[in-house]
């Protein structure tokens, strides 16, 4: 049996915390198909570059940004899913600190950070790929060190918290909260410096530490 061709592309759902608010990366296509419509970065893999670096490229191409860390959130083939040719494309999640605003290039109109909630209409099945990536995040913030990532590399145990509390859109109880992370070993390390900006007064700072997992996890449900 004949198989018929098929390209592969690499989507990125790129999010950071923006004005206390989770906001995703977007461009606006500037070529069909959905030519004007907001979409995902991404774009088609060459054929002599593997995934990660297809993602990197396209990433800084289509925004002008780059990011620390990228992993494979899923892979996404359904026949009708690019009106162009049967494409199977493999999508990766990042989470970063507040960027700079990005910069279009390539086949992009414009690029934005715009935030998650409400959003709709995106091209392609991009609405998807933006809801099993915010979710990721979300369960990835329970049982892994990933919020941190959101984060400058000093920072206050409430700016953690803010992160957590954008992320799921629920409020957390600043003293339990503190009392899980600080307690977590290998989660936060004190840098021995003190900050006032937010207001009150002067709050421990910290850095990432050495633990890649919280354990016990820091669960939605119990917060």
């Amino acid at each position: 049996m004949a198989h018929p061709p098929f390209a592969v592309t690499v989507d990125l759902v790129v999010l950071t915390v923006r004005s206390d608010e989770l906001c995703v990366l977007l461009v606006r296509r500037g070529v069909e198909p959905f030519a004007g419509q907001d979409a995902l970065p991404g774009g088609f893999v060459r054929p002599d570059e593997d995934l990660a670096a297809a993602a990197v490229r396209e990433l800084a191409e289509e925004t002008g940004l780059t990011v620390g860390h990228l992993e494979q959130l899923a892979s996404y083939g359904a026949p009708d899913r690019d009106p162009r040719q049967r494409v199977v494309t493999v999508a990766h999640l990042a989470l970063v600190p507040d960027q700079p605003a990005p910069t279009a290039g390539t086949d992009a109109e414009a690029a934005r950070w715009a935030p998650v909630a409400g959003l709709s209409g995106l091209a392609f099945d991009h609405d998807r790929l933006l809801a099993d990536g915010v979710e990721r995040a979300r369960a990835k913030l329970e049982y892994s060190a990933l919020g941190t990532a959101f984060c400058p590399p000093s920072f206050t145990v409430a700016q953690l918290r803010r992160v957590y509390e954008v992320v799921w859109g629920r409020d957390l109880d600043p003293r339990n909260f503190h009392r899980k992370v600080t307690g977590t070993p290998g989660l936060l390390e004190p840098t021995g410096e003190t900050t006032t900006r937010d207001g009150g007064r002067p709050a421990q700072l910290y850095r990432r530490g050495s633990a890649d997992t919280l354990h016990p996890p820091l669960l939605r449900t119990d917060a």
